[in-house]
């Protein structure tokens, strides 16, 4: 049976992010093309009053309404930008980051997935954090990513909840296998399990999310050249290439190991409909050099759609109103799609 609506009446959830980065920028910004951009309804977790003076400061005119509730989001925003109130505990100095602000930082993630789980939103949008504003709070995760996939075990009462990281943009959807770790630890962690488990979880999100009924997918391979049979590193020859056959077996349109520095070029790109790279560089720079301010950070295998902008608090450039908010725009119109596709989905 399939859901019974697409969620199109319940709104997005946008994350504060860190407030003394870009996150409040962007989001007055993206507000201010909500008719331009065509963007749906989204509600702010945040301090009313942080986001109301970061806009006078900068001269945008963005009038700034606390409401009781997300359900009230469509009623305003319209003619005012909607905001959940999670009050910070000290001022924000735009650009400089405090480990004060954690708190609050954390709060606003909280609510919003617990927003998703009440049915309150239909999907989730981050603004960027700083990790080591949080660590010396006592974030005990190596990153966003790895955080919402605990709330989502917290929430959903599960424990299998396996986050998987993907960038996003209209000439690439790029998958790193291993994220926040020592590029010395990344063979030890290239495992088949992993593979396996990356790859069906990709292999998935590709039907769901983004409505591609036959997905192809493209495998990297860790050394140069894939290993070249094992003279130039065994784990392509050893782990990769069994992973991928096991795949294969299970009907599983993949290819692989590929030498990674073939696999990004415009020619590449049209064979494949996702690549998943081994570590976090491989994945990125690619992205980032195709894409750089429209690229989507999205996490797969979560039980509500998560997105962000695919970078950084950038404190350097805090307040300045040189932020654009172009990847944060699409990171908000790709969240509304993927919530509309996967409500469609049957259950």
């Amino acid at each position: 049976m399939g859901a019974s609506h697409d969620g199109g009446d319940l709104p997005i959830g946008l994350t504060m992010g860190d407030p003394a980065g870009i996150g409040p920028e962007i989001a007055l910004k993206a507000w201010l093309a909500r008719d331009a951009r065509s963007l749906p309804p989204f509600v702010v977790y945040a301090d009313a009053a942080m986001l109301s003076a970061r806009a006078k400061a900068q001269g945008l005119t963005v009038p700034v309404q606390i409401i009781g509730a997300a359900c009230e989001t469509a009623t305003h925003f319209a003619h005012l930008l909607p905001v959940i109130s999670v009050p910070l505990s000290a001022p924000v100095v735009p650009g400089r980051a405090d480990a004060i602000h954690a708190p609050a930082i954390l709060q606003s993630i909280e609510m919003a997935v617990g927003a998703a789980k009440g049915n309150q939103i239909r999907a989730v949008v981050t603004n960027p954090i700083a990790k080591f504003v949080l660590y010396a709070a006592g974030f005990a995760h190596p990153g966003h990513t790895e955080y919402l996939g605990a709330l989502a075990n917290r929430y959903w009462a599960r424990t299998d909840h396996q986050p998987v990281m993907m960038l996003v943009s209209a000439a690439l959807r790029v998958v790193p296998l291993t994220i926040h770790v020592p590029l010395k630890r990344v063979p030890s962690l290239v495992t088949r399990r992993l593979i396996i488990d990356t790859v069906r979880t990709t292999w998935a999100a590709l039907r769901e999310d983004f409505g591609i009924q036959v997905p192809r997918i493209a495998v990297a391979g860790l050394n140069p050249h894939a290993g070249e049979d094992g003279a130039l590193g065994d784990e392509d020859r050893d782990t990769i290439l069994p992973a991928i056959r096991d795949l294969q077996a299970e009907g599983l349109n993949i290819t692989g190991p590929h030498a990674a520095d073939t696999l990004f070029h415009e020619a590449a790109r049209q064979r494949y409909d996702a690549a998943i790279a081994m570590y976090h560089d491989q994945a990125l720079i690619p992205i980032k050099t195709l894409s750089f301010d429209t690229g989507v950070n999205v996490t797969l295998g979560l039980p509500f759609v998560r997105t962000s902008p695919d970078h950084g608090t950038a404190f350097d450039i805090a307040a300045e109103g040189r932020a654009s908010p172009q990847s944060l725009i699409e990171a908000i119109k790709l969240a509304g799609v993927m919530a509309t596709r996967r409500a469609k989905q049957p259950t």
